[in-house]
């Protein structure tokens, strides 16, 4: 006749009844967050629309997007040709590919350039009073002037092209990082970890470092995550105004470059839908996926269970 064990639960008696208690185990942070994060669908939508845009922009052929063949030209969606043509005879499906992957780290690299820049600064006007004065009369002259007037100005200094790009939207929008990293540095230079650092020695490059800058991250990566739509709108602006990426080198703003000519507006629409489309899906999957980050980090969320 078999026989079965069972593993006995180790309790510890209550202080007062001598009834067993059970302890709960401690979560990690992060299993916590990401176990928030999965509550929220349409982020979690957003992380795989996100995910699939990233692996089609990674394996389009620069190669198909580049070729030309005139006697193809403008030709409309087909099984060779899957989003038409261009007036150059280029594929429009690969363009739109290789553009994405273009735009995409065009709004990453200029996205972190933007919150080093914020932070650093953020960093210093919340730590030090006397500095806070002047860097936020500088923040606020930034931020009077409308971003299209100082992106065309950032243009007309800089020029048009990729790394100018990415250099103009990282100074142009600084602002924002660096007044949320400030606002979480004047909160937590007087908690009680600061001061305890403080009373044991602690330089203050080091209070900044390992101690207030590591719980201030939070409101910087839903920064991060909503930044770069933002720079991935502000790289198409710029390159339909043909400010930005310049041809033949395609992304997402140049292929609607397209899209001022009346003719290509109404007779050939699949020149410039592609682009614009993929924009726009980009663009709400990573809001989307911003404000589940935003949900999942909030520590005055939803209870658990």
């Amino acid at each position: 006749m078999a026989t079965t064990t069972t593993t006995p639960t180790t309790t510890t008696p209550g202080p007062l009844t001598g009834a067993p208690t059970f302890t709960r185990p401690v979560e990690r942070p992060i299993i916590r967050t990401l176990r928030r994060f999965r509550r929220h669908r349409m982020a979690v939508i957003g992380v795989i629309t996100i995910a699939i845009l990233v692996i089609l922009a990674l394996v389009g052929s620069e190669t198909a997007a580049l070729k030309q063949n005139l006697s193809q030209a403008n030709q409309a969606p087909s099984p060779e040709h899957w989003f038409g043509t261009d007036r150059n005879g280029r594929d429009v499906f690969a363009r739109t590919l290789v553009g994405g992957r273009v735009s995409l780290m065009v709004g990453l690299i200029a996205t972190l350039f933007s919150a080093f820049i914020g932070t650093i600064l953020g960093a210093i006007a919340g730590f030090y009073p006397r500095a806070d004065m002047v860097i936020m009369r500088v923040v606020d002259i930034v931020m009077s002037f409308p971003t299209i007037i100082l992106l065309l100005i950032a243009a007309s200094i800089l020029g048009p092209g990729i790394v100018n790009l990415m250099i103009m939207i990282g100074l142009i929008t600084w602002t924002i990082p660096c007044r949320i990293v400030r606002g979480q540095f004047l909160t937590l230079r007087e908690s009680d970890f600061a001061t305890a650092a403080r009373v044991l020695g602690v330089s203050d490059t080091g209070i900044v470092v390992k101690h207030i800058l590591p719980n201030a991250t939070a409101p910087l990566l839903v920064f991060l995550s909503l930044g770069v739509a933002s720079a991935v709108l502000i790289e198409a602006g710029l390159s339909y105004l043909g400010l930005g990426v310049q041809p033949p080198t395609p992304s997402w703003g140049n292929m609607l470059n397209a899209a001022r000519s009346v003719t290509t507006l109404e007779k050939h629409p699949w020149q410039w839908i592609p682009p614009a489309v993929f924009t726009v899906v980009f663009v709400l999957a990573v809001n989307f996926a911003g404000d589940g980050l935003r949900d999942a980090l909030d520590p005055r969320g939803s209870k658990d269970s």
